[in-house]
């Protein structure tokens, strides 16, 4: 999966992804520290990059009001290794939906909900169908 981690979570969590496979990235390791919402959106666009985030408030309006992107992951705020528990909980949801898993993340969110993961439209173009384990 191509992921961007926000720079509200550890740059770790890029790290760790790395080494299991996925193409994730965090501001701090590409010299992006301290972009605007907008600026991350337009550039995880450009390259189909997922949002990972614990802030989520202006990600889904500039996402929701893109006719196409490539999602959002919305994470709840907690110590560093529960989200990351929650993190490897997000991707495993995706990945047991078959085919490739950022396929289910296009102009949708994954939230996470009393610990269990859920994906939500957040885009008219092509909406997501809700799931639930």
């Amino acid at each position: 999966m191509k992921l961007f981690i926000d720079e509200c979570l550890s740059p770790d969590y890029a790290t760790w992804l790395s080494e299991r496979g996925h193409d994730a990235v965090h501001p701090l390791h590409i010299g992006r520290r301290g972009q605007l919402d907008h600026t991350v959106v337009a550039n995880c666009i450009a390259e189909d990059r997922t949002i990972v985030t614990e802030n989520i408030g202006d990600f889904t309006i500039f996402l929701g009001a893109q006719d196409i992107h490539p999602g959002l992951i919305a994470l709840p705020q907690g110590g560093k290794d529960q989200v990351w528990r929650l993190l490897e909980t997000a991707i495993a949801f995706l990945e047991g939906l078959g085919g490739d898993p950022m396929d289910h993340l296009v102009n949708a969110c994954l939230s996470i909900s009393d610990g269990q993961p859920v994906l939500t439209p957040l885009s008219s173009a092509y909406p997501a169908k809700p799931r639930k384990p």
